[in-house]
């Protein structure tokens, strides 16, 4: 029986599936990575570490195991116990072991297990079907100030063909004028006087219109800029709830009466210890305690191993 198929399948559910007789693999929730040299982005993604100490049975996998073939406990227990003697056989002749999906497994000169983890598998369900990629660079050009180059441009010329324009006018006039006092004298002057006042607001009017045409079209393919948006924040108070989702686990019993026996005797020490109910194992979980952050739990982890029970391991539990 190939035990890594089962193996890779609680890693999905699971921080910590040990393997008895052998050691427990760990995972780890690894946050998304940026890496602005190259422009590669990469996942969220469980990290998998490798524990040799932990040996004990817990029953998670024999139970996994029992349940996935429709077998006894006990029968997956001794298939379990099977595999791993072909696997420190495989260590012992050829000084590695390859274990699919998961990593792989040296000895070194002390002739201690270092594990090195499988890159082909993210065992993170939220980051199903993510891959990681490459983002190409990002050209930026500064559009306002071509803009604006092109609105000035085209101002300037429109401003310099109307005062050509009436600069020719106004020669024009001025000389009808000269004739016209030859002529008329002082009673031709008021109404010649009219009509230059006319032509100027006609030709002023018309540079007017000209110009707002030409800003027009010198910005027609620029898009309208978008209205701006107002966020409210609400500044009421927010009570926050403290999660305490890691947990070490004193063990896990068939019996409720003695996981109840196991939970007194753990009160009596000291501990805040907790009785969790049946799970689908069929299992009643015991806890010396939970904690609200890893750093927590390993600290208090590493105390009761010392003093207490050297198998103690961290649950994470899924919120």
């Amino acid at each position: 029986m190939k035990i890594e198929t089962y193996i890779a399948q609680l890693l999905y559910r699971y921080q910590c599936v040990t393997v008895p007789g052998f050691g427990a693999f760990l995972t780890e929730i690894q946050s998304a990575q940026l890496n602005s040299g190259t422009n590669s982005f990469s996942p969220p993604r469980k990290t998998i570490a490798f524990n040799s100490l932990l040996k004990n049975n817990d029953g998670l996998l024999a139970n996994h195991i029992a349940h996935a073939q429709k077998t006894s406990y006990g029968f997956a227990v001794s298939a379990i116990a099977f595999e791993v003697l072909g696997w420190q056989k495989t260590l012992a002749e050829f000084g590695v072991l390859n274990i699919k999906n998961v990593g792989s497994i040296q000895l070194n000169a002390d002739n201690n297990m270092v594990f090195t983890p499988s890159d082909q598998a993210n065992y993170l369900p939220g980051s199903f079907g993510l891959t990681p990629f490459v983002s190409p660079m990002v050209k930026r050009e500064n559009f306002e100030k071509k803009l604006q180059e092109i609105e000035e441009t085209k101002v300037l010329e429109l401003y310099d063909s109307e005062e050509s324009r009436s600069s020719n006018s106004f020669l024009k006039y001025a000389a009808i004028f000269v004739l016209g006092l030859g002529i008329t004298g002082s009673i031709g002057y008021p109404l010649y006087q009219n009509q230059i006042n006319t032509k100027t607001l006609i030709v002023e009017n018309a540079v007017q219109k000209k110009v707002q045409n030409k800003i027009q079209e010198a910005t027609f393919f620029i898009e309208n800029p978008l209205p701006a948006v107002t966020l409210s924040v609400d500044s009421a108070k927010t009570e926050v709830v403290k999660v305490m989702p890691y947990h070490i686990m004193a063990g896990a019993y068939r019996s409720e009466q003695n996981a109840r026996k196991a939970y007194n005797q753990l009160i009596k020490d000291g501990y805040e210890a907790r009785m969790l109910g049946e799970n689908k194992h069929g299992l009643f979980p015991v806890l010396y305690g939970s904690y609200a952050t890893m750093a927590e739990a390993q600290k208090a982890q590493k105390e009761i191993q010392k003093g207490e029970n050297p198998d103690a391991w961290i649950l994470v539990e899924n919120l």
